[in-house]
């Protein structure tokens, strides 16, 4: 809880005019209380995978492998969805 209440602050979310999503799977961790309050208290919203979907997190661990090593594609991102798709 610690590295997510140090990177709200320094990242100032406080100040969005929106609430920034925290996307997770399913696990006890991240819906424990204290965790949900934390997240509220720092204006975050919570997301969460779909219940009994298994192949979600390989789509997610897919796009994390591509952003990870792969930093220079797209080299200028794209101007809308269309594009990207």
């Amino acid at each position: 809880m610690n590295l997510l209440r140090r990177t709200a602050l320094a990242e100032n979310l406080h100040t969005l005019d929106y609430k920034p999503v925290l996307h997770g799977d399913n696990g006890s961790t991240l819906k424990a209380t204290t965790v949900l309050a934390m997240m509220n208290w720092l204006g975050l919203r919570a997301s969460y995978s779909r219940p009994r979907v298994s192949d979600d997190n390989a789509f997610v661990e897919a796009l994390l492998r591509t952003a990870k090593y792969r930093p220079q594609f797209p080299v200028k991102g794209f101007a809308d969805l269309e594009q990207a798709r």
